[in-house]
């Protein structure tokens, strides 16, 4: 059977429009989505920022999320970011609930904080395990901000977060063990957090463990050389950012 060169052409321009048809209606991955999502923000690739907006559009929660971290970059489209987070959220994206309550309680260019509609966002965040969400929403309470301050939450969301690992909040909820703040005191308690967020390499809590084994206390003997081991450590990773936990 002779084969025409037109033929041969149309068949191969078919497949390929095929073959790009099954792709826009095959569902990315979330997996996928934050590999886009990386490459539009650490190398400012246009053609996957267009490929985040599209799936955006589909109602896909992490391409909102992803987006709308493109935009948080920028403070003319910050607002676009709030908005995206928030459509993540709503579809469940426990990350964009947490990204929308940082944004809130911050406030961006033309919105001013909003510590309590943040603590609503916190708030889906946290019950779903997320550990920064809980120490955020801990701190709320604790503090007071945008909310009635209440030591009971604030340990609560503080225990949440320790759960999670995060150091930050084990090294603060040592110390609501050691007052009895929120929780009944427990001196003992208290050391294991804060030797728990030594172990995490939290700076604060490495300086105040050194300073604690320095003058020796019911739970270890006087340790010099331990202290000095402990304050060389905190001294090492203070440069480091640990409220990424």
């Amino acid at each position: 059977m002779k084969t025409y060169p037109g033929a041969m052409l149309l068949a191969i321009v078919g497949s390929v429009w095929l073959s790009g048809c099954q792709m826009q209606r095959d569902k990315p991955t979330d997996a996928q989505i934050e590999v886009v999502g990386m490459k539009a923000i650490q190398e400012a690739d246009a053609s996957a920022e267009r490929k985040l907006m599209s799936w955006s559009q589909q109602n896909l929660p992490v391409a909102q999320r992803e987006l709308a971290l493109v935009y948080q970059q920028r403070p003319q489209q910050r607002k676009d970011a709030l908005r995206l987070f928030e459509q993540a959220a709503r579809g469940g994206d426990i990350a964009a609930a947490y990204e929308l309550g940082e944004m809130l309680r911050t406030g961006v260019v033309n919105v001013p904080p909003q510590p309590l509609a943040a603590s609503t966002w916190y708030t889906q965040a946290a019950q779903q395990g997320h550990a920064r969400a809980a120490l955020a929403l801990a701190l709320l309470y604790k503090n007071g901000d945008g909310v009635a301050r209440n030591d009971l939450q604030a340990a609560h969301w503080l225990q949440t977060a320790s759960a999670g690992g995060n150091p930050h909040a084990m090294f603060l909820l040592s110390y609501f063990y050691r007052d009895g703040q929120g929780v009944p005191q427990d001196a003992a308690r208290a050391r294991a957090l804060l030797e728990e967020a030594a172990e995490h390499e939290y700076p604060p809590a490495l300086q105040e463990l050194a300073m604690t084994v320095e003058v020796g206390d019911e739970h270890s003997p006087k340790d010099l050389h331990r202290a000095s081991h402990l304050l060389k450590e905190a001294t090492e990773h203070r440069h480091n950012n640990w409220n990424r936990f």
